[in-house]
């Protein structure tokens, strides 16, 4: 197996292993040194182009890259408000995607954003919203602040102070036929 390929391969054996029998794997023996570390991750699920899942954490929660993996790809599956749980029968239709985050640093300025090369973290106090870059159809930085926006369940007050934060990903995709 190809280094690249093991976060999605992780990500659809967890899913499988999850679905079908409800238990949660373990971390796999031999992790590439490159997913040993910590980060934040997103495990987004599509079917036939439309998402159907996508849940993850900008900020590491586990002890390493696959257990975060593992630990996202079961909450993408099941627990993302905006779909009802996958069912066994989604499986084979799963086009699963891993971003691996970069750890934010805060924005002094639009100018510093790229809705294609970065993603966005827009807060104020408790209330985040975060979006990921290169999405289809989010083509400006106002448009990526507006949804981030909407996330977080901030309006648009004129003037209001948020704090942003941008980050960049490694994303790693399922290739239909390959993985």
């Amino acid at each position: 197996m190809k280094e690249e390929d093991f976060p999605v391969l992780l990500a659809k054996r967890t899913i499988e292993e999850y679905l079908r029998s409800g238990k949660v794997i373990s971390s796999p023996p031999r992790i590439p040194e490159v997913f040993q570390k910590k980060a934040g991750t997103f495990v987004s699920l599509h079917k036939k182009g439309k998402l159907r899942g996508c849940i993850g954490t900008y900020l590491p929660t586990q002890d390493n890259l696959a257990n975060e993996i593992i630990k996202n790809a079961i909450s993408a599956a099941t627990q993302d408000p905006r779909f009802p749980p996958v069912d066994t029968s989604e499986i084979k239709d799963l086009e699963i995607s891993v971003d691996v985050l970069s750890k934010p640093e805060p924005v002094k300025s639009k100018r510093e954003l790229d809705p294609k090369k970065y993603g966005v973290i827009v807060s104020k106090g408790w209330q985040r919203g975060l979006l990921l870059p290169d999405l289809e159809g989010v083509d400006t930085v106002e448009q990526q602040l507006e949804i981030a926006k909407q996330k977080a369940g901030l309006g648009g007050t004129p003037g209001e102070q948020l704090e942003i934060q941008r980050f960049t990903v490694t994303r790693y995709e399922m290739v239909k036929g390959k993985n």
